[in-house]
């Protein structure tokens, strides 16, 4: 007997995506289906000893910049350190953690890579291993889809 699956869902190409993690609701994202891995913008990137004497990730998430944004430095036990290629072709190493980010209403356990994304107009990149995942489409010509489709869901009795 097949398994059924779930039907895909259509993303555009810039979705307000939640880290209810984080408390962080309606951060910008562009999907980017040229990159595997999810990326979020954070700064201040350093590992420090944790009180069990273990390796923490301490970073800033986003920036001034963002509405959500409170300057509190965010702690990750569980972190590793890849060779992430950038969108220039360049190869980055870079530190991934796993975060839960929440899209149609539904939360994915996904990677993140941490980088400095001052530079770009969106703080989150979304990436191949999420779309696969979560089996979104993309439709290039639509934005937002996740957060019409939650309110559209909110107004109905």
């Amino acid at each position: 007997m097949k398994k059924q699956r779930m039907p895909k869902r259509t993303v555009g190409r810039l979705e307000l995506v939640d880290f209810p993690d984080f408390q962080l609701l309606g951060v910008e994202a562009k999907v980017d289906t040229g990159a595997y891995t999810s990326a979020i913008h954070c700064s201040n990137i350093e590992v420090v000893d944790g009180p069990d004497g273990e390796p923490r990730l301490r970073v800033l998430l986003l920036d001034p910049s963002h509405p959500h944004f409170d300057g509190t430095l965010m702690e990750f036990a569980n972190f590793t350190l890849r060779d992430i290629k950038s969108s220039n072709g360049d190869v980055q190493e870079r530190y991934v953690i796993r975060a839960v980010l929440r899209l149609f209403g539904e939360d994915f356990n996904t990677e993140f890579s941490l980088s400095d994304r001052s530079d770009m107009k969106y703080p989150v990149l979304l990436g191949r291993l999420l779309l696969r995942h979560g089996r979104f489409v993309v439709d290039v010509a639509r934005r937002n889809l996740s957060y019409r489709t939650q309110a559209n869901q909110s107004l109905q009795p």
